[in-house]
């Protein structure tokens, strides 16, 4: 059965991206520094047509991060600036150049249609004005059995969180403070998150953290 994971880095202070995004700083400041573990990784630049690079405890971990899946699911605000609205004169198509890096269907959450746009590679960004339940469903369809990606950012996430769609959760937990920025776990309100750690892994720089989400418990009548 599809499966919707989520895998995301993280500073010790919560945050997902740092303070003052921007189209020259689309991690915030200091935001970059969230992935400089998995960037050293020759299996992170393998996968992105680069040479060279560490094995190290990460290794597997990044490597299991991009099996079985066949489609993604992602916020406006990931592909694209933080504050756009509609997409503009030069029909953005993400911060990842003609060929990006997923190969697989990415359906954006936005409140701005737009037909698909086809990039080189079999990735396809589909454009999705009607909530998070309609482009998990197609992004299952898309998937044809493989899992969803869910990419992000940490909004979006939560949204996902607070309504019980999320099924794995990956933290790489990174030893920097941000200071300020775009949190993962705030604003989930009263949802009921229960969560069932799988493993945890240290490695330079980074400690993975695994969770599965557990099923909502269902009220017993009287």
């Amino acid at each position: 059965m599809s499966k919707l994971r989520c895998h995301i880095s993280i500073s010790l202070d919560g945050f997902v991206a740092g303070p003052n995004q921007s189209e020259e700083n689309p991690l915030g400041e200091g935001g970059e520094r969230l992935h400089d573990w998995v960037a050293a990784l020759a299996a992170f630049r393998r996968a992105h047509g680069e040479q060279g690079g560490e094995v190290n405890a990460s290794t597997p971990v990044f490597e299991e991060s991009i099996e079985n899946i066949g489609a993604g699911v992602m916020g406006r605000n990931m592909f694209g600036p933080i504050g756009g609205g509609a997409w503009g004169d030069e029909q953005w198509t993400g911060w990842w150049g003609d060929n990006p890096p997923y190969h697989y269907p990415v359906f954006i959450l936005t409140h701005h249609s737009r037909d698909p746009v086809e990039m080189e590679g079999g990735t396809t960004y589909h454009f999705v004005t009607d909530g998070i339940e309609s482009a998990l469903e197609q992004a299952k369809k898309a998937a044809g059995g493989k899992d969803v990606m869910l990419w992000g950012g940490g909004h979006v996430a939560q949204q996902y969180l607070a309504a019980g769609l999320l099924d794995e959760l990956e933290l790489h937990v990174v030893p920097v403070l941000l200071g300020g920025g775009s949190r993962l776990l705030d604003n989930l309100g009263d949802a009921d998150v229960r969560l069932e750690q799988v493993r945890a892994v240290e490695a330079p720089g980074v400690t993975h953290l695994k969770y599965r989400i557990l099923p909502r418990s269902t009220p017993t009548s009287s």
